[in-house]
């Protein structure tokens, strides 16, 4: 079997991904996305990993089996290309470190930590004891948090906050969270998504991207957040709108941010503005470039996933976090 691995992510990981596999199997390994030399090395490939599957690749893959994600977003396959019969599964591991990420983010923005950094950078004691024009700041156990998708990152990052004693809210596309299994106030669809940004403190943003989210955070809803409240969006970034999110922190309509999802994004050589705002003159926000869930543990836990998932296919049992091409639920998939 032929497998083609697209995803830079796992080259660290190399050795653990061949070492779990027969040794029969052929793997090539690519740097990075290059369209044109995938496709010559796809055509005979039965296995495809990588989060980018564009229909020129697809018009090439004759045999192609699997196209397996390595992590959890589809958003870069071209499901329309694919054949009926190719299957396409997809990974997590990511929520323990995406949820480290929001939970630090939210202490430090709630507690006002950001902004006490940049102005004693600079000589001025930004607390309430030197200056007593600032308010004492709540705890951030005090906060309620909302959550806009509860899915692997909202569960696993309510996990660490309630920890704190911070009371949480969510809103979902299928209102199906059980909010007293989760110890949550109250849950619902996202038709409760103004009621949402008015009442929570700290929003965190994990839903995914799909025709009916994109652009589902406007000026409206961050104005419901206000002047002292925190977004962190680790989603996708066109779940916000970008022009209203620059405005709302600029003109302090929205209290801070930390966003880890973007807008643009750079070439392989890794430089490129994140957006055509300049959110980089901004003092209330916090920006990392999409790497609140890069941590050796996740993608370790991924080529496990990804390594099992190709031993069922070998043996023609149903794959794990199949995402499309099996038929109907409980029977075999097909693997030819």
């Amino acid at each position: 079997m032929k497998i083609v691995v697209a995803d830079s992510n796992l080259l660290p990981h190399r050795d653990r991904f061949e070492s779990q596999l027969p040794s029969d199997f052929e793997v090539l390994w690519h740097n990075n996305f290059d369209e044109q030399a995938l496709v010559a090395d796809i055509a005979d490939a039965e296995v495809y990993v990588g989060g980018k599957f564009t229909s020129a690749l697809a018009s090439a893959a004759q045999g192609l089996r699997l196209v397996h994600v390595a992590g959890a977003g589809t958003d870069g396959i071209a499901f329309d290309a694919l054949s009926g019969d190719t299957l396409v599964a997809n990974t997590f591991h990511h929520e323990r470190s995406i949820a480290e990420y929001v939970t630090s983010t939210a202490v430090v923005l709630r507690r006002g930590f950001l902004g006490q950094d940049r102005a004693l950078r600079h000589g001025r004691w930004a607390s309430p004891v030197y200056d007593k024009t600032l308010n004492q700041p709540a705890t951030f156990g005090s906060a309620t948090v909302g959550f806009v998708g509860f899915g692997h990152i909202g569960a696993q990052s309510w996990s660490l906050m309630r920890g704190f004693g911070c009371s949480g809210i969510a809103v979902t596309g299928s209102g199906s969270v059980d909010a007293h299994a989760h110890g949550l106030s109250w849950a619902g669809t996202i038709d409760r998504l103004d009621e949402l940004m008015a009442e929570a403190d700290i929003v965190v943003v994990s839903a995914p991207l799909n025709d009916g989210t994109a652009g589902m955070i406007g000026a409206p809803q961050l104005a419901k957040l206000g002047g002292a409240g925190v977004l962190i969006n680790v989603g996708r970034g066109p779940l916000v709108q970008q022009e209203a999110l620059y405005e709302a922190l600029a003109s302090g309509a929205l209290g801070s941010a930390a966003i880890d999802v973007w807008y643009d994004y750079p070439s392989s050589d890794g430089l490129g503005a994140p957006s055509a705002h300049p959110f980089h003159t901004l003092d209330n926000l916090v920006m990392t470039p999409h790497s609140s869930g890069i941590t050796s543990e996740t993608f370790e836990g991924r080529v496990d996933d990804i390594t099992a998932n190709i031993g069922r296919l070998v043996r023609v049992e149903p794959l794990s976090n199949l995402v499309a091409g099996q038929h109907v639920a409980g029977r075999k998939v097909s693997a030819s």
